[in-house]
């Protein structure tokens, strides 16, 4: 069954902002997520952000990183950051946005 590939708000704001080109390599990585979410790479602790349980896709010659969860139970894939890994900052924002009160 394949798994639902789901962007929170902020994630789909991330992918508006690319550009066209850059906005369908990650839409093609997304395709993938749904039959295949062990693509990525585990996360764990992450230039001092803890993001255990996340997994990191690449898109765009490695230039971005898709920053995302499976919810097994569920049978999703959860998008919560989408961006340039140039000073960590993706995972900076992937961090903050999972620090944030809900």
């Amino acid at each position: 069954m394949p798994y639902k590939v789901v962007l929170t708000a902020e994630a789909a704001e991330d992918l508006r902002a690319l550009d066209k080109s850059v906005k369908e390599q990650v839409a093609r990585q997304l395709r993938k997520l749904e039959t295949s979410p062990q693509l990525g790479e585990h996360l764990g602790r992450k230039a001092g952000f803890d993001l255990t349980g996340y997994y990191k896709l690449y898109a765009a010659k490695k230039a971005i990183r898709i920053v995302y969860r499976i919810l097994e139970a569920e049978i999703v894939v959860e998008v919560v950051a989408i961006g340039k890994r140039e000073d960590m900052a993706v995972y900076r924002e992937a961090a903050r946005r999972l620090l944030k009160p809900k």
